[in-house]
C-alpha cells in the first residue's frame, strides 16, 4: 500500500517519471524489508540496458538535433508552403505536411510539439487564423511523430518485446499517412466554413528551386525507408548512417551548420539520450517490482476474465492504454506495460507488430487528450492559449484520431500490409 500511495503521490506533484519509479523502487524494497535487493540493484538496471538495438536512440536524436541546427524545418516550411500556399487554409495543410516529415527526424511527439509551436502557430496567427485553430492543429499533427519513422517509442517497442524494429518501422507509415489524410479533409471543411486565407500561385521556377532546396533534407528519411525495406541495413545502423549523410548535408549543401555548433549538438544529444537511458534503466528495476508483487498476472488473469475475444481484449487494452497514456511518459508505459498487454495479445492471435502500433498510437494519443496530456501543456505554455480553449478547438481532431485509431485496431492490415508487401511478415 505504501508503495502504490508513494507512486501516485509524485506523479501528482510532478515528480519526473525516471525518478518516481526509482523511489518507488526503494520505497517497496525498505517497506517489505528486502533490502539484500539493493545489492543487486544497479546490475538489474544495467542488464535492461544491454541490448544493440539502443544503439539507435541516441544515434537518431543525435539526426535530429543536426538536420534542425541545419535548417531542415524552414527548408520544409517554406517548400510546403510554395506547394500548399495557394489552397484556401494553406498554412494549415503545411503545419500538417511539415509535422509529418519532421517526425521522420523527431520521433517524438512532445519535442515535435514544441518546435511547431514556436515556428507555425506564430506564423499562422501573422496570416489571419485564430491562434487557438492553431495551437490545437499543431497538438493534434504532433500525433504523427511516434508513427512515421524513425520512432524512438517502435525501438523502445522492438527491444523490450523482442520485435523487428524494421518491421514497426514499415507498420507505422500507412496509419501516420491516414492521419495527415484525414487532418487535410478537416481543415478543406475549416477553410470553407471561415474563409482561411490562401496565397498566390507560385510561379514554376519559384516551385522548382524551393524543391531543389528541400530534396537533401528529404533524402535523410528515403534513405533509412529505403535502407530498412530492402534489407541492406538495420534501424540501428540507417541512424548512423543517415547521421553520417545529415554533416555532409548540414556542413557541404546547406552550409548552416559549423563546428562551433557541434558542442551544443552533442551537448543536447546526451542530455536526451540520458535522459531516455535513466529511464529505461529505473523502469526495468520497477518492472522486478510489479513482478515481484504479481502484479501483471493480476492484470492479466482480469483481462482473460472479462475479455472472451480478441474484439473485446482490443477494445479494453485501446481504453487502458489511453488512461496510462494521460499520466505515464510513453517510453515507461511501453515497458511497463508490454510484459503484461502483449503474451494477452499474443493468446488472442494479435500479431505483435500489429499491437505495437496499437500501444504506440494510444499512448501518444493520450499526451493530447484532456484533462492531463503533455501535449496540451506544451502548446498551451508556448504559444499562451488557455487549456479549456485549446481543447474546444481540438475535439473535432480528437474525434478524427479516436476513428482512426478504431480503424487501425480492427484492420490489422494497415499495420501489416508493408511489411507483409515487401516479405517482412
Amino acid at each position: 500500500m505504501l508503495t502504490i500511495v508513494t507512486f501516485f503521490l509524485l506523479m501528482l506533484i510532478g515528480v519526473p517519471i525516471a525518478f518516481l519509479l526509482g523511489v518507488t523502487t526503494l520505497v517497496f524494497v525498505f517497506s517489505t524489508g528486502n533490502t539484500d535487493v539493493l545489492l543487486s540493484m544497479p546490475s538489474k538496471m544495467f542488464n535492461g540496458l544491454q541490448n544493440f538495438g539502443l544503439v539507435a536512440i541516441p544515434m537518431f536524436i543525435l539526426l535530429g538535433e543536426i538536420m534542425n541546427q541545419g535548417g531542415i524545418t524552414q527548408r520544409l516550411i517554406k517548400f510546403t508552403k510554395t506547394i500548399f500556399g495557394q489552397l484556401r487554409g494553406g498554412l494549415a495543410y503545411v503545419n500538417v505536411v511539415v509535422n509529418m516529415f519532421l517526425a521522420s527526424i523527431v520521433g517524438s511527439s512532445n519535442a515535435q510539439s514544441a518546435i511547431m509551436s514556436k515556428v507555425m502557430v506564430p506564423a499562422m496567427e501573422k496570416e489571419g487564423y485564430k491562434k487557438e485553430f492553431s495551437a490545437a492543429l499543431t497538438s493534434a499533427s504532433s500525433v504523427m511523430g511516434p508513427l512515421i519513422p524513425p520512432s524512438m517509442p517502435f525501438i523502445i517497442f522492438g527491444v523490450t518485446a523482442g520485435v523487428s524494429i524494421g518491421n514497426l518501422f514499415l507498420a507505422g507509415i500507412i496509419p501516420g499517412i491516414l492521419f495527415a489524410i484525414a487532418f487535410g479533409l478537416a481543415i478543406y471543411v475549416y477553410a470553407k466554413r471561415n474563409d482561411f486565407p490562401k496565397e498566390d500561385r507560385p510561379s514554376w521556377p519559384e516551385v522548382l528551386k524551393s524543391t531543389l532546396h528541400v530534396l537533401p533534407a528529404l533524402a535523410i528519411p528515403v534513405l533509412i525507408l529505403v535502407g530498412i525495406s530492402t534489407g541492406a541495413f538495420t534501424a540501428t545502423e540507417s541512424a548512423a548512417i543517415a547521421v553520417f549523410f545529415s554533416i555532409i548535408i548540414g556542413f557541404f549543401i546547406y552550409k548552416e551548420l559549423k563546428l562551433k555548433d557541434l558542442g551544443g549538438i552533442l551537448i543536447r544529444t546526451v542530455i536526451t539520450a540520458s535522459t531516455v537511458t535513466f529511464l529505461l534503466a529505473t523502469s526495468n528495476i520497477f518492472g522486478w517490482v510489479l513482478n515481484f508483487q504479481q502484479i501483471p498476472q493480476a492484470i492479466a488473469n482480469a483481462f482473460l476474465t472479462i475479455a472472451d475475444n480478441q474484439f473485446m481484449f482490443l477494445l479494453l487494452a485501446n481504453i487502458l492504454l489511453l488512461i496510462v497514456g494521460m499520466f505515464i511518459d510513453g517510453v515507461a508505459a511501453l515497458i511497463l506495460l508490454i510484459p503484461i498487454l502483449l503474451p494477452i495479445a499474443v493468446q488472442f492471435g494479435v500479431d505483435p507488430v500489429h499491437f505495437g502500433v496499437i500501444m504506440v498510437l494510444n499512448l501518444t494519443l493520450g499526451l493530447m487528450t484532456p484533462p492531463v496530456g503533455t501535449v496540451l501543456f506544451i502548446v498551451s505554455s508556448i504559444t499562451k492559449v488557455q487549456i479549456h480553449r485549446l481543447v474546444k478547438n481540438l475535439i473535432p481532431f480528437l474525434i478524427i484520431s479516436f476513428v482512426i485509431l478504431l480503424l487501425i485496431t480492427y484492420i490489422p492490415w494497415l499495420s501489416l500490409g508493408i511489411p507483409q508487401m515487401l516479405g517482412f511478415k
